[in-house]
């Protein structure tokens, strides 16, 4: 049964490499039948394609690389990643270390980056992801651009709620988003701030502590633990 399974596994890559598919090395690719690979399309080792997956061409998936039922745009790059019923577009970078749980749409010429967790959300054209993010059950328009550490905090323990960001949106690091709430597009979202009520176009939300000086207090705090 397993050299029957190999047998097969090698004829569907060579049915690839036929039709224009390069692979650096094709022992290491697994591609199962109903897989659509477009010519072009270079699969790097430890690319594994199953289920309904339709790949593009001229994109470049891998290494170590895992998509389920989903859709890839012409042009995109998927590096050490995994995605599950989801669509990327044309033109998207993918990974390194990203997941795409399902039911989501990432937009042409994306950019989705190290760490980031993207599940049952829409992004628009051109939005950036760059790392250290996750985005849950949300809606962002196109050109946005997320610090690193942005959370949307869907889920209050009991029910998920959705967070909407208009198009042109900045969003600083570490901002934290507590849905339902709704962002305009053009906002400016300040660094470490955490967004509880809905913000209007072309505003910019601070939503921080004041920081304050107390002058001389680590060397007294040193001084009494005895570490001066």
């Amino acid at each position: 049964m397993i050299k029957d399974r190999s047998v097969a596994m090698a004829a569907r890559r060579q049915q690839l490499l036929d039709a224009g598919v390069e692979m650096m090395d094709p022992a290491a690719v697994y591609v199962e039948d109903t897989v659509t690979v477009g010519a072009g399309t270079v699969l790097l080792p430890g690319t594994i394609l199953r289920g309904g997956t339709v790949i593009g061409e001229n994109c470049r998936i891998g290494p170590d690389v895992m998509l389920t039922n989903c859709q890839v745009g012409a042009g995109s790059t998927i590096n050490a990643s995994q995605c599950e019923d989801s669509e990327i577009g044309a033109n998207c970078q993918i990974g390194p270390y990203t997941h795409i749980r399902p039911h989501c749409v990432v937009g042409d010429e994306s950019k989705i980056g190290a760490f980031v967790q993207l599940k049952n959300c829409t992004l628009g054209v051109g939005t950036k992801m760059a790392h250290l993010t996750y985005v849950g059950d949300s809606d962002v328009g196109d050109h946005c651009n997320f610090g690193c550490g942005t959370v949307t905090c869907n889920y209050d323990g009991f029910r998920k709620f959705r967070t909407t960001i208009g198009s042109h949106v900045f969003v600083g690091c570490n901002t934290n988003f507590v849905p339902p709430v709704t962002v305009g597009d053009g906002a400016y979202i300040a660094a470490g701030t955490t967004v509880t009520e809905d913000i209007p176009a072309d505003a910019m939300a601070i939503g921080r502590a004041r920081q304050e000086i107390k002058e001389g207090w680590a060397e007294k705090n040193r001084k009494e633990k005895g570490k001066q």
